[in-house]
């Protein structure tokens, strides 16, 4: 009984000396006590008003994500050949390793996927309007495997991408 009583005292003298070192600490430290350091209070003062322009608050993906696929319209003439051929080389840095060289879905990385990439010169994607195309491309397809390109690829060359895939024709 003694063993735990005198335990239980050196405990308590232990506790003590770390609560009066913390104190000292506290009141005479260098940087100051904290409770007694000025506080940031917002709205103390009215907050300033906003430079214009610095939010935008018209354009940019918002407006081409909420706009119907038929409504969009390319900034672009997508039948022009300089734009046409720049679609082509952008197609195969973004494209061409799902829907192959021959734009039939069996590229190096397409063929691994079941079912297979879409063919770019099938009826059923040739069908599909430019602003459709502009869509698919951007944020995907529900449920298919077509990934979201709109953080990865500049809205112009998704237009050139665009004007590219609709060159293409169907396949004979």
């Amino acid at each position: 009984m003694k063993k735990v009583l005198l335990l239980f005292l050196f405990v308590l003298v232990a506790l003590s000396v770390v609560v009066a070192a913390l104190r000292h600490i506290d009141n005479y430290a260098v940087a100051g006590r904290m409770r007694e350091t000025p506080a940031v209070r917002p709205h103390e003062e009215p907050t300033r008003p906003m430079e214009a322009g610095l939010v935008p608050v018209s354009g940019g993906e918002a407006l081409f994500r909420a706009t119907p696929a038929d409504d969009l319209v390319s900034p672009l003439k997508l039948n022009e050949p300089a734009v046409i051929e720049r679609g082509g080389k952008l197609y195969g840095i973004y494209c061409a390793q799902c829907h192959g060289p021959n734009y039939d879905g069996n590229g190096t990385v397409g063929q691994s996927f079941h079912p297979l990439p879409t063919d770019l010169r099938s009826a059923k994607v040739q069908s599909l309007s430019p602003g459709a195309h502009f869509k698919e491309i951007s944020y995907g397809i529900p449920k298919g495997r077509q990934p979201a390109l709109a953080t990865s690829i500049a809205v112009l060359d998704r237009w050139r991408i665009v004007a590219f895939v609709k060159s293409l024709g169907l396949r004979s």
